[in-house]
């Protein structure tokens, strides 16, 4: 870890809340941005979808504890959230174009994407979760975007591509 005084850090912010809150976005953005890298030869937005899913979720088993300030930072600051559900929402408009998926409006696709994917990496991130959670949740989310119950499972199933290393 660099060594930086806490005083250099305030030239950047100006309270531990708006560090807080810098850290949280550099880790949503690095996320976001890594979770796109792994899967642009994926053209179905289903599996897209369920990529993003298993992906958030495999955050919160792999880092509970930021995947927990992710949560607790994003009710509070919109520009995390924003950035959070940039590419679920681009899935979701491609999802609509491929006919793969039906929902009332995108607003409440999105709530539910973004609550049942929310809730799914607190319930990992705590320990409460069952083994395969990941794959659970995306099958749930898919069925809710109006995917068949088999269909949906079959896609959430599908093995993750490669996760690209940080760099």
């Amino acid at each position: 870890m660099a060594e930086v005084a806490p005083a250099t850090l305030y030239n950047h912010f100006r309270t531990k809340d708006e560090l807080l809150q810098g850290v949280a976005l550099h880790i949503a953005v690095t996320l976001c941005r890594r979770i796109a890298e792994s899967y642009p030869h994926v053209r179905d937005a289903a599996e897209r979808m369920a990529i993003g899913n298993r992906r958030y979720i495999w955050l919160a088993e792999q880092s509970p504890g930021w995947a927990l300030l992710l949560l607790d930072i994003g009710l509070a600051v919109p520009n995390l959230a924003q950035q959070v559900t940039q590419d679920a929402r681009a899935d979701l408009r491609l999802g609509l174009k491929q006919k793969r998926f039906r929902v009332t409006t995108e607003a409440a696709a999105m709530d539910l994407i973004s609550g049942t994917v929310g809730q799914a990496m607190r319930s990992v991130a705590l320990g409460l979760a069952p083994a395969r959670h990941d794959v659970a949740v995306a099958a749930t989310v898919l069925r809710g975007l109006g995917m068949a119950a088999d269909e949906a499972v079959a896609v959430a199933r599908r093995p993750l591509p490669e996760f690209p290393a940080a760099g």
